[in-house]
């Protein structure tokens, strides 16, 4: 009874964790992205950021990668791209004030002369809590061979 009680309590924490994961890093991230708002959406991750895009093989600390998005935005908002973001996840573990998650993505971008392209990929995220706030401290992507299929494979975002 009492292990039947405690996997009870856990799963119920762990679910709460997990809305509040959602509510404060990956639904403002996703609106951040799609609005290309580089502020909110830099927000959301720690000052102790370490961001690595292991297709190109660099790894980047939170100025740097501020600055990639900036430019990023600036030049897809003077071009008149539209850009959005669908999350879909395998792993998501949570302990105490860190949580890993795991998972794919798909990125949608749409030119000014309204050609479409889906680019799709897995990332990586290691997640902690800073004065209550969850924040992206790592963050790791490739695209590894995922396509729509592998992508619909992982659990959308609650």
């Amino acid at each position: 009874f009492f292990m039947l009680l405690f996997s009870i309590t856990a799963t119920a924490q762990t679910d709460s964790l997990t809305e509040q994961i959602n509510e404060q890093v990956w639904k403002p991230f996703i609106n951040t992205f799609n609005n290309m708002y580089t502020e909110g959406f830099m927000a959301l991750h720690s000052k102790k950021l370490v961001r690595i895009p292991e297709d190109s093989r660099h790894i980047y600390n939170y100025d740097e990668y501020a600055q990639n998005i900036r430019t990023g935005n600036e030049n897809g908002k003077k071009g008149k791209i539209r850009q959005s973001i669908e999350l879909r996840f395998v792993n998501r573990f949570i302990q105490d004030e860190q949580a890993f998650e795991t998972g794919y993505f798909k990125t949608t971008v749409i030119a000014a002369d309204g050609l479409k392209r889906n680019s799709y990929g897995k990332f990586h995220v290691l997640l902690q809590k800073e004065r209550d706030v969850w924040k992206i401290i790592m963050d790791t992507d490739a695209g590894d061979n995922v396509d729509e299929a592998t992508f619909q494979k992982g659990k959308s975002l609650e």
